[in-house]
């Protein structure tokens, strides 16, 4: 009797482990898979409320609207450029500032540390800000997108804490052999923090890639600066802006183009799956990274 329960229990947990999987995928899946039917959906119909995962009324008009105007394939590749400028370049600068403050003879890594954490408790605030971008003379520029973002503290810590794990006989062993501390850093670090700096850009990439503040404050009135996420913000607004003026000028003869009306939740869903379909391409391959770079480098040993 008691040989058949321990044979059962194994059969229950793994059964209860199973659904409980499940139960937290359908949870997790479900926001996504929800505004995947929205912006398939008619926008009038839409209004109505009662989707959930399967589009009561098919249309590919969101996106038509969404993809309208030729503004946006530009800002997609000025989106694109900055990120894949601003993520290699700051996690190169990025990772060479957290290899320095990890080396224990470095005389100043304990001050630069601190400062470099300062950073992350008090802000100058936005007009500040602004006035500090002015005087480099970056309004207006595609430098705006790179430079302030060059160095993150919380990321800094993130890859020196990882370079603390790795055995110190790796670098004293590249030293006898004549290495200096760039050729250390290029041909012994880099290599071994690939987990590290996976998770690192993916922080920076989906930051860059989903930012648009800095392009309302920074480069708002140069047309070809503009990125994805920010003319997405503005093909919003303007949504919101023409369905509340339909709304007051509606009558009984504009049924037929009430029936086609792309709404502000329609259009929404379209531009929330455009805008993050590209992180979704690219996530999967990178998670791997990502789960094993935060484990190693969040706890020192």
């Amino acid at each position: 009797m008691r040989t058949k329960q321990l044979r059962a229990e194994p059969v229950v947990f793994h059964t209860f482990n199973a659904v409980v999987m499940i139960l937290l995928a359908v949870v997790t899946l479900y926001p996504f898979l929800n505004t995947l039917a929205v912006s398939f959906n008619a926008g009038n119909d839409t209004i109505r409320g009662g989707i959930y995962l399967w589009p009561r009324v098919w249309t590919n008009q969101n996106y038509t609207a969404v993809f309208a105007g030729g503004a946006i394939y530009h800002a997609f590749w000025i989106s694109v450029a900055r990120t894949v400028i601003a993520t290699v370049l700051s996690l190169f600068l990025t990772s060479m500032l957290a290899y320095t403050v990890s080396r224990k003879e470095y005389v100043f890594r304990k001050p630069i540390t601190v400062i470099i954490v300062l950073t992350m408790y008090f802000n100058a605030g936005l007009i500040p800000s602004y006035f500090l971008i002015k005087d480099l003379h970056l309004l207006n520029s595609f430098y705006v997108y790179i430079i302030p973002g060059l160095i993150s503290a919380f990321n800094m810590i993130v890859i020196r804490t990882y370079i603390q794990t790795l055995p110190e006989g790796l670098i004293e062993s590249a030293k006898i052999d004549g290495a200096g501390d760039f050729r250390t850093f290029i041909s012994i670090i880099l290599p071994l923090c690939q987990p590290v700096l996976a998770t690192v850009a993916l922080f920076v990439a989906v930051g860059q890639w989903n930012s648009w503040f800095d392009t309302f404050l920074y480069a708002s009135s140069k047309q070809d600066l503009s990125t994805l996420q920010y003319e997405m913000m503005k093909l919003l607004s303007s949504s919101m802006f023409s369905n509340s003026n339909a709304a007051v000028s509606n009558s009984g003869s504009a049924m037929n183009a009430v029936q086609n009306m792309v709404t502000p939740v329609s259009i929404r869903a379209a531009i929330t799956i455009v805008s993050a379909l590209p992180i979704l391409v690219v996530y999967p391959f990178m998670q791997k990274y990502f789960v094993h770079g935060m484990q190693l480098g969040s706890v020192k040993e």
